[in-house]
């Protein structure tokens, strides 16, 4: 039994929270790792992308990619015991991000009909800066001056290995309609992690990502309908498949579960800024793939975007 004396008795001052695992990583560095991996997967898909161009209707190839996606997430919600039902409450939230989802993927198609793969990608570099605006009006997310210099670096970076250190096919570089197209595709893409930060926070992030996916499904289906129905199934490749299972699984199912997960633990600005990697992936896996070796000033291109990222992981550390 305690003695009381007249003595004040010292208050311990209050312990910060901490991690019920002390060996985590913190919820910054798990975002950073998820945009990584990412960046890598959705790298592999322009690899693997080239093999079905010709096979099959990209509006169709989006709706079979998003259906078998969502299957694919109930039975991962199902195994994880996460029940699916707060998806269909207030689903409208989940069909504005899938339906931002769905325009960029057709836009971005649209204008691969108009114009270069390299123009695109070109335009797609000015995602990251968009989506650093859209965190601010729609988070309220500030991006620190060291943050605006590092997306800047990341994009020059990014677009001097699109154009494969080349600078006169930098300097020939035009906006025409495909380009015009693609920026309104781009913009709709860079909305969708402050959104998420914005709506889906009371949520998990398969939730979220099977939500996403399900409105990016409706209209995407709703848009590529008659490709659906004149696409011939039975005669596509083996090759095609299994393309596809890839698209499906690892480019749909798990990047936007991916880019759910971070955009709950970092600021979109910097969610959007492991884009500037997948450039940079392309050429490793064509090295990987098939050999080809690039020029040595392009590795410049692809300095810049690490030494962007290192810039921004600085910061976050600060």
């Amino acid at each position: 039994m305690s003695m009381q004396t007249g003595r004040p008795t010292p208050t311990t001052p209050a312990q910060p929270l901490r991690s019920k695992n002390p060996s985590a990583l913190p919820p910054a560095w798990q975002g950073h790792l998820a945009m990584l991996s990412f960046s890598m997967l959705v790298s592999l898909s322009f690899t693997f992308g080239h093999i079905v161009a010709r096979d099959m209707a990209p509006a169709a190839l989006s709706t079979v990619r998003f259906a078998l996606a969502a299957l694919l997430l109930m039975a991962v919600a199902k195994a994880m015991r996460v029940p699916i039902a707060p998806v269909f409450h207030r689903f409208w939230r989940f069909g504005l991000m899938g339906g931002l989802m769905a325009v960029y993927f057709i836009t971005m198609f649209e204008a691969l009909r108009v114009t270069s793969a390299v123009s695109t990608a070109a335009v797609f570099t000015l995602t990251p800066l968009m989506a650093a605006g859209f965190g601010y009006v729609i988070a309220r997310q500030y991006a620190s001056r060291w943050t605006l210099i590092a997306l800047t670096i990341g994009a020059v970076g990014a677009v001097w290995v699109i154009f494969r250190a080349d600078l006169n096919a930098l300097l020939r570089f035009e906006i025409g309609f495909g380009e015009a197209l693609f920026t309104v595709g781009a913009f709709a893409h860079a909305m969708v992690p402050a959104l998420a930060r914005k709506l889906a926070h009371d949520v998990k992030p398969v939730q979220t990502s099977l939500g996403t996916i399900l409105g990016a499904l409706i209209v995407t289906a709703i848009y590529g309908a008659p490709d659906l129905i004149a696409t011939d199934y039975a005669a596509l490749r083996p090759a095609v498949w299994l393309v596809i299972v890839y698209l499906a699984v690892a480019a749909t199912a798990g990047s936007f579960f991916l880019l759910q997960y971070a955009a709950q633990r970092l600021p979109a600005g910097k969610v959007m800024a492991y884009t500037y990697l997948v450039p940079s992936w392309v050429v490793l896996w064509d090295l990987l793939l098939h050999g080809k070796t690039q020029p040595l000033m392009l590795l410049l291109g692809v300095f810049a975007t690490l030494l962007a990222l290192l810039m921004l992981l600085r910061a976050e550390a600060s």
